[in-house]
């Protein structure tokens, strides 16, 4: 087959480096907000995982997103009672990561038509991830707004959130104490989470949703369904313990490993433990004809989050996430003085991801 038949997250239509310029533009122009209100102070706003406004001794997290393309999976499924869960996890793993408690969220609902029951089902979704969070859901917007919504179905939908997270000065995660010597944990994914569906489902358009192709073991729309895991009870769990000290967190989403980077460019990352492409991913490698870089540059590969913790407290926090029935491994080591450098094994081979 040739090169022209390579898939690439660019091919499939989401070119990565334009849209981190299109950010940093974005970035610079809401700076010129934060002096507009006068209640509390804006401690971190774009670039890390949430935006943090201090107010005394407290600290408050924000942050918004959506589901991206797996609405229209779970469309093309007629399925609509997981997705909300997809879009909890995608709100409250970024707030824990710098230390804060997820404790409230409102939702926006897209939808081109009045769909009572579509909605009944997209609710169910959203108050399981509510309760896998420990959040409230206070409110949120349901619009109508058939011209926005591509499709001839009347089940055509857009969903996102916003959740709100608090903590203290004291506690706050932000990657600033990430030295050299550290140990990268990484808790394992459920499977693809919410991210690089553009590139998956362009790559598995050739099976039927109910089709089992050679690398899973159920069929492919329902892979594709399956809920993004939701981590805020074992990361809170540690938070609350005194003797652990954890230096770094990162929602392995778009952009995969790059985003440790966003937690300090100081230092390098080095991934030296890679698990091979196995699952979902050897599936969407095989079939897409995928290079290995491209792959852990675009999806999770089976890491739902890294955590970044002295060697000390390596044993007790491997013991704590267990407990939630997640497993959890050291993948890496933050080795030497860098600039944010990701560097990762796969298969005796070594990649440079950032």
């Amino acid at each position: 087959m040739s090169n022209s038949h390579i898939h690439t997250y660019d091919k499939a239509g989401v070119n990565v480096p334009k849209i981190r310029s299109m950010q940093r533009n974005i970035g610079k122009m809401i700076t010129k907000s934060y002096s507009f209100q006068k209640m509390g102070k804006i401690t971190l706003g774009f670039g890390h995982y949430s935006g943090l406004i201090t107010i005394g001794n407290n600290v408050l997290a924000l942050h918004t997103d959506g589901v991206g393309t797996k609405v229209l999976v779970a469309q093309q499924m007629k399925c609509f009672d997981t997705i909300g869960i997809d879009c909890i996890a995608m709100n409250v793993n970024d707030i824990i990561c710098t230390g804060a408690h997820p404790f409230a969220f409102v939702d926006y609902i897209g939808l081109k038509k009045v769909n009572d029951e579509l909605v009944k089902k997209v609710m169910k979704g959203l108050l399981t991830g509510a309760k896998a969070a420990r959040i409230a859901i206070v409110g949120g917007e349901t619009a109508i707004v058939p011209e926005l919504l591509a499709g001839e179905t009347d089940e055509m939908f857009d969903l996102s959130g916003t959740a709100l997270g608090m903590t203290q000065n004291n506690k706050l995660i932000l990657g600033n104490k990430i030295k050299i010597g550290d140990i990268i944990l990484g808790l394992e994914s459920s499977g693809l989470h919410s991210n690089g569906y553009t590139l998956a489902r362009k790559v598995l358009s050739k099976y039927s949703p109910d089709e089992i192709p050679e690398f899973l073991t159920k069929p492919v729309g329902e892979e594709l369904l399956t809920p993004t895991r939701i981590y805020v009870q074992p990361i809170m769990e540690l938070i609350k313990e005194r003797k652990i000290a954890i230096h770094g967190l990162a929602h392995i989403t778009g952009g995969s490993f790059t985003k440790l980077k966003r937690l300090n460019n100081q230092v390098r990352y080095n991934l030296f433990d890679l698990s091979p492409p196995h699952g979902i991913f050897k599936q969407i490698q095989k079939d897409g004809i995928i290079d290995l870089k491209e792959m852990y540059r675009t999806f999770n590969m089976g890491i739902g989050l890294c955590m970044i913790l002295s060697k000390a407290n390596v044993d007790k926090t491997i013991s704590i996430i267990e407990k939630y029935n997640i497993k959890v491994r050291k993948i890496g080591e933050v080795d030497s003085k860098g600039h944010g450098n990701v560097i990762g094994k796969v298969e005796n081979k070594k990649y440079i991801f950032s």
